[in-house]
């Protein structure tokens, strides 16, 4: 096996999380408080990304942050006060359990100008080294079982490369999405990808399949994203770097076997609060009656 094809099946062992943006279609709400942070019933979008992420078998965290985000950062961090005086009164910690780190597996760099989603991914090269990472945009909230990063992992264990999670959506929302041009089909859930298209107008998209906010990429990426000029919306934009990059390296979309839900829109993030309410046991026969209450 040559190096290069070693180096593109190295273990994926790192994750980034850029969540540096100001999350502005949720304001005021986020005015002080990090979108990351605002919950899902009760846990925050955050904490759903890492979940995944150890779930795939990725401990090693990097968050792309900026000013005004040490939220996310504390979130995983200990509580003393709060620990301290659960234990005096005798309550039950293990709900706080997912939220721990070990010491070490958290970095955080800083992308002091916002320029767009290949920016901040690129803010990490140092960190992310010369291996293959995994990138989650903590917006795209992806439900099912297995996860879709754990379900990504197993398809880049047989071919290696690049992966990104795609989804398929009515043609008249496509130019709201970055989108593949479809390849080969390996299987059911595999499909090789021979462009990619950002934004694209509806009358120019080569598919409706779109790319659904998971990556597996291999490290050359960093030095493409070093020379990427603007893109759409004059921000560096990822998609952007990963077409330059097709047919020097292996590209795969994995259409995953479960849900996503918009967390970056108001709806989507309503729409995601009642589905994982009635999901759980503690609360779906109330939140159940609330609806049938609300809508009479």
């Amino acid at each position: 096996m040559s190096e290069t094809t070693a180096s593109r099946h190295k273990p994926i062992r790192k994750a980034v999380f850029p969540v540096a943006g100001l999350g502005t279609r949720f304001l005021p709400a986020t005015k002080a408080i990090p979108k990351e942070m605002l919950p899902i019933v009760d846990r925050p979008l955050i904490q759903y990304a890492v979940d995944e992420a150890r779930e795939a078998g990725i401990e090693e965290l990097i968050f792309v942050t900026g000013r005004g985000k040490t939220a996310i950062v504390e979130h995983f961090d200990t509580a003393f006060e709060l620990e301290t005086t659960m234990t005096s009164r005798g309550k039950d910690l293990s709900v706080l359990d997912d939220t721990r780190i070990k010491p070490g597996n958290l970095v955080t760099v800083r992308q002091q100008v916002a320029m767009g989603l290949g920016h901040a991914v690129w803010c990490a090269r140092e960190v992310v080294g010369d291996e293959p990472f995994a990138i989650f945009l903590p917006d795209e909230l992806m439900v099912g079982a297995p996860g879709c990063m754990k379900q990504m992992v197993e398809a880049y264990n047989e071919v290696g490369g690049n992966l990104i999670s795609v989804l398929e959506v009515p043609e008249e929302e496509v130019s709201s999405y970055g989108v593949i041009a479809p390849g080969a089909r390996k299987s059911d859930t595999l499909t090789e990808v021979t462009g990619l298209v950002e934004k694209p107008k509806r009358e120019e998209a080569p598919s409706n399949l779109i790319i659904s906010g998971r990556y597996i990429l291999q490290p050359e990426v960093m030095r493409t994203l070093e020379n990427q000029e603007k893109g759409a919306g004059g921000e560096i934009q990822l998609t952007d770097a990963m077409a330059r990059m097709i047919g020097t390296q292996p590209f795969h979309a994995v259409t995953f076997a479960g849900r996503r839900f918009d967390c970056g829109s108001k709806a989507g993030f309503v729409e995601a609060t009642i589905a994982l309410a009635l999901e759980r046991p503690d609360l779906a026969d109330d939140v159940r009656a609330v609806i049938k209450k609300l809508v009479g």
